[in-house]
């Protein structure tokens, strides 16, 4: 998923030639989500739930009784008996691990076989189920697609418990295999359609109802009061109905901090970090504890109460290196967040030293170390690299993560965010070609999985008005600021200082185009705007006048 910071970049509006980010560099974040999966930050809620769209369904696979062999030798699609024998035989296939294809063959089979004979109903929604969790497997999501929304149409949840909880797992297998292709809007729409069935059935404050699957998606969307307010509610269920303290609280606790995180309500976010790390104090969750001491450091740094965030940081580090071993990507983790640190606090060398450390580790990681959660590192490494105003070597990062990622299926739009922040790269050492290039192929990434209407694809856009400026194509430059404007007016409004950016550059180029009007009707605007926000004194204000 990708969240992060490309920096406010515009261009002169009286010579239409673009400039840097006036962004310090200190504050600048990497082009990764806040929120993933391998990152100690904050584990993902996923994991306490099933369906994956890497596994088979366990409902889907749980007991049936179906026979062993059919009674006919010759069996027919019509047989009721070979549905079932053949959905039997999916199941061993897939538990044997032998010949996943010969699975798939089977699943669909039975699933051809069910429509057949009995129509609608439990049998073909399960078959439906497993057929898809293997087209999962195997990598092949988009063929998953239509199989999980068949399995779907054939129920109605209206026919008993049964059918619902049914129709619930074949929305939670459509919203994970839509989240696996970077699809976040489908994603998010198919959690909260699993999400109105459950409650449906169970009532709102039913504990089976605290799952949090819906509410990481809206923070992966960037939908941060959404996803607070669904974490309240999950909050208000455990208080009701779980034991103090318990481990599952303390899980939401940590979704909760990141959500009042992502917010800057930095107070509120330590407090629920304090809370659930007392939580798995108590029950012994030696690795778990220190993964919140690292979520606790970055609020330290985020306060400034460097001093705190160092001892929670190193502590954190002391129990990784003791029960996982120092090549473990946890304990890269904990470099870097000291290396990025220490570069915070204007110690050089020692954030280079710990970058270095870190790097030495995903060079030779820990045999089950996730090829996602070493490009994860890569990335964050790069962002402190260019901090450190050493683009080459962040470049250099930023590739091996790509090509990292390459093969790897549902990594479209990570990896397209990972182009884009290449393409920063690239403008800032002057390569405007290449520049270019990464950030076409991001936009590119971005519109096929679904992207095309975030924030971050309209600051991309920008990104991409800049570099074709520097290539002298003018009429491209306006036509990708205009659809920056356009996305980053619905998502942060007109006042916004990124939306402002993009009238400046949007400006610029309408007056290199000979459209002085257009360009003057836009700087007033921005005038307006910014003598209204920062008042008349401040000197963003007497640039523009002079600009317009």
């Amino acid at each position: 998923m990708i969240l992060g910071a490309l920096g406010k970049q515009q261009i002169d509006s009286n010579n239409a030639r673009s400039s840097l980010s006036t962004q310090n560099p200190a504050n600048a974040k990497p082009l990764h989500s806040y929120f993933r999966e391998n990152d100690v930050k904050t584990p993902s809620p996923l994991l306490k739930r099933t369906p994956s769209p890497s596994k088979c369904n366990p409902r889907a696979l749980s007991s049936y009784k179906t026979p062993e062999k059919l009674p006919i030798d010759e069996p027919s699609p019509d047989n009721p008996d070979l549905g079932p024998f053949l959905l039997k035989l999916a199941r061993d296939t897939i538990v044997s691990g032998d010949n996943p294809n010969k699975a798939l063959d089977y699943a669909s089979r039975a699933s051809v076989s069910f429509e057949r004979c009995s129509g609608s109903g439990l049998e073909l929604t399960m078959s439906l189920h497993v057929l898809a969790a293997i087209y999962c497997s195997l990598g092949r999501f988009e063929e998953a697609v239509p199989v999980l929304e068949r399995s779907i149409e054939v129920l109605d949840s209206t026919d008993g418990l049964d059918h619902a909880l049914a129709k619930f797992t074949g929305y939670m297998q459509l919203g994970d295999t839509y989240s696996m292709l970077g699809q976040l809007d489908r994603s998010i729409s198919c959690y909260e359609s699993g999400l109105k069935i459950q409650i449906e059935a169970f009532g709102v404050l039913d504990p089976r109802v605290a799952e949090t699957y819906l509410a990481e998606a809206y923070v992966q969307a960037m939908q941060f009061d959404e996803a607070e307010k669904l974490c309240k509610k999950i909050l208000e269920i455990h208080r009701n109905h779980s034991p103090p303290a318990s481990l599952e609280e303390a899980i939401d606790r940590r979704l909760m901090a990141l959500v009042c995180e992502a917010k800057g309500d930095y107070e509120s976010a330590l407090e629920q970090l304090v809370l659930a790390s007392m939580a798995m104090i108590a029950t012994g969750q030696d690795n778990e504890v220190a993964a919140i001491d690292i979520c606790i450091g970055n609020i330290y740094v985020s306060l400034c109460r460097f001093d705190e965030a160092i001892f929670s940081y190193q502590k954190a580090l002391t129990v990784f290196k003791s029960t996982k071993g120092d090549n473990h990507p946890t304990v890269a983790s904990a470099f870097i967040r000291l290396a990025d640190l220490y570069y915070k606090t204007g110690k050089i060398r020692e954030s280079k030293s710990y970058c270095e450390n870190a790097l030495r580790i995903y060079a030779r990681p820990a045999p089950e170390t996730a090829t996602e959660e070493i490009a994860v590192g890569l990335t964050e490494i790069s962002a402190i690299y260019e901090s450190l105003n050493e683009p080459e070597e962040a470049l250099k990062l930023l590739n091996e993560a790509m090509k990292l990622l390459e093969d790897r299926p549902g990594q479209h739009s990570t990896i397209a965010g990972i182009e884009a922040q290449m393409g920063v790269m690239f403008y800032m050492v002057g390569r405007y070609g290449e520049a270019q290039s990464s950030f076409e192929s991001s936009v590119a990434k971005l519109r096929a999985s679904g992207d095309s209407k975030s924030a971050f694809f309209g600051i991309v856009l920008n990104q991409l008005g800049l570099a074709s400026v520097q290539q002298y194509k003018i009429d491209k430059a306006a036509e990708l600021f205009e659809e920056a404007r356009e996305i980053l007016e619905q998502e942060y409004g007109s006042c916004h200082l990124d939306t402002l950016g993009v009238y400046s550059n949007l400006a610029a180029t309408y007056d290199a185009m000979g459209r002085v009007g257009d360009a003057i009707e836009i700087l007033e605007y921005i005038l307006k705007v910014r003598e209204e926000k920062l008042g008349t004194a401040n000197p963003d204000v007497d640039d523009e006048e002079k600009a317009s």
